[in-house]
């Protein structure tokens, strides 16, 4: 979870600047043109035949004999080792699946006895570790509190990934606990990995919590990734390492055996480096799961849904769009990226009208943060009551930190966590009116905006602010508006993907759009992406300037 930019006082007090967009300079405030700054060199990168190679090429390979999976496999872990654990050394993998070749000659078997599970047959992908895996790896959030876990079985997810065909190559480094610990944590940091970084510019911040998924996709370190999202942790370390991420809508994807935060806002979903890659991990993702009620209910689409069905290169003509108007005016770093996206959009063939969803949703003010408050304490005391896990209760957790301060909190506390288990269950008062209030206001206004001037096929703004610099002492910092918030509230579905660069660091764009239009959006997305073509390979400079 994203959430470093609304708890920085352990409060919800800035959600305003924060989890909303930033209140946007006057439209009459003069153009501030950005100086060229070069980042400067970092340490060397070798090429590597699979650098931005999409599923579909891989597929291609696999299918003509050129590649096995194994050898796949084998080429990403010496990626791995290359730069993932030596040179820029992004620290983006926290663990690495030892049957991952054994798995991938079962699957090359499978292959050449002429049995192909899908578009996901023998396709290395990380996830994150916050995802059971019944397996060799551990489970642990990032927590040294909940070293040594091994989940029984499988996520559903994970189940789903697997019988696609996908190998599960590893698991990714994220924000420890989903960025739900400290008021002043680091992004991509946790006890149990370190820190994770941007592998365009090493210095700067990966973004969380699905901060090595991000990291490790960007770079490509595999395939595609899975990371999890409340509020903006897929779409921000997206939009930062300059990947397409999608925030499903919340019950599309299967959260059982997915260590949690929230019961109304937790989703898993995609990152990868273009949008069909994106569509094809999330067709093997999505499905009814009865352990999930949310994803057995009638609205769900999911049933052996093919999320690349309306991808096209004309999907934008005679589409009519909404631009979060705060976000169109904006003079800060990102507002110049979204106006010349406009103009993308329009020579596509789109029809733009402005949107205010930003006012709308303000009202909810410290709501958000009780919700997630009061279920993250019954979600975590749940999930760990039914695992061996070392810890059994948050209060289990949170006296394993002080009693290992050293070195499970060398940097931030964890505030966080002693606010939540001071909530006194989901039967309060507190928590009904709260939760009341966030999803009726931001369902409210994002349907409100959805139904403008006849209604509208997504909303579109900048997903998040360029990354910030790692600061372990005070902590992540602002660096613009974002668009996380009113999504990832109501569960609507949320697709970034790159629309340019300053200095070096990608900004994306966001399309969000009704509950269950994901092919929808992706189709935006998608037309988007094959005028722009926004996307670079990571060149792993140290720092700007």
């Amino acid at each position: 979870m994203q959430r470093r930019k609304f708890l920085q006082h352990g409060t919800q007090a800035a959600l305003a600047s924060a989890l909303l967009p930033l209140a946007a300079t006057a439209a009459t405030t003069p153009e501030v043109p950005i100086p060229a700054v070069e980042p400067k060199a970092g340490p060397t990168v070798a090429p590597f035949a699979l650098s931005e190679v999409s599923i579909s090429d891989l597929q291609a390979q696999l299918a003509s004999g050129k590649a096995t999976s194994r050898s796949l496999c084998q080429q990403y872990l010496a990626r791995i080792a290359a730069i993932d654990k030596a040179g820029p050394a992004l620290n983006a993998i926290i663990e690495l699946n030892p049957d991952a070749l054994s798995i991938a000659d079962g699957l090359d078997k499978e292959r050449k006895a002429g049995k192909l599970r899908g578009p996901m047959h023998g396709i290395p992908v990380l996830i994150k570790d916050n995802i059971d895996t019944g397996d060799k790896m551990q489970t642990t959030a990032g927590a040294l509190a909940m070293q040594g876990h091994h989940a029984a079985q499988d996520a559903h997810v994970a189940k789903q990934l697997r019988q696609a065909g996908a190998i599960i190559l590893g698991k990714t480094n994220l924000s420890e606990w989903a960025n739900f610990r400290s008021t002043h944590s680091a992004s991509g940091w946790s006890s149990r990995g370190g820190q994770t970084h941007n592998p365009n510019v090493i210095d700067r911040t990966p973004s969380g919590s699905s901060a090595g998924s991000g990291s490790a996709a960007s770079a490509s370190l595999c395939a595609a990734a899975v990371g999890t999202e409340t509020n903006g942790s897929i779409v921000s370390p997206s939009s930062v390492n300059g990947l397409v991420g999608l925030k499903p809508t919340v019950g599309l994807v299967s959260r059982t055996g997915i260590i949690p935060i929230s019961a109304t806002q937790d989703t898993a979903g995609p990152m990868a480096r273009c949008v069909r890659d994106a569509a094809l991990l999330l067709s093997a993702m999505a499905g009814p799961d009865p352990a999930d009620a949310v994803t057995v209910s009638a609205n769900n689409p999911a049933k052996a849904a093919d999320y690349t069905r309306l991808l096209r290169p004309d999907a934008l003509k005679g589409q009519k769009l909404g631009v979060e108007k705060g976000h169109l005016t904006n003079q800060a770093i990102g507002g110049e990226l979204l106006r010349k996206a406009v103009a993308d959009l329009k020579a596509q063939g789109a029809t733009i009208v402005e949107v205010d969803v930003r006012t709308a949703t303000q009202p909810i003010g410290e709501a958000e943060f009780d919700v997630l408050l009061y279920e993250f304490k019954d979600g975590v005391n749940k999930y760990l009551a039914n695992t061996k896990a070392p810890m059994k209760t948050l209060a289990d957790v949170i006296a394993f930190n002080k009693a290992n301060a050293a070195k499970a909190m060398p940097f931030f506390q964890q505030e966080i966590l002693e606010q939540a288990e001071k909530t006194d269950g989901l039967g309060s008062d507190k928590y009904k009116a709260s939760l009341r209030k966030v999803v009726d206001i931001s369902r409210a206004a994002l349907d409100a905006a959805l139904k403008t001037d006849g209604g509208l096929a997504g909303i579109v703004a900048i997903t998040t602010g360029p990354a910030a610099c790692i600061d372990l002492v005070n902590g992540e910092y602002n660096t613009g508006p974002g668009y996380a918030g009113a999504a990832a509230m109501a569960g609507y579905p949320h697709l970034t993907l790159p629309m340019g660069y300053v200095h070096g660091l990608p900004i994306g764009i966001s399309f969000v759009g009704a509950p269950y239009k994901e092919a929808e959006l992706l189709a935006l997305g998608y037309a988007y992406e094959q005028a722009t073509k926004h996307r670079k390979a990571p060149e792993f400079k140290a720092v700007i300037g």
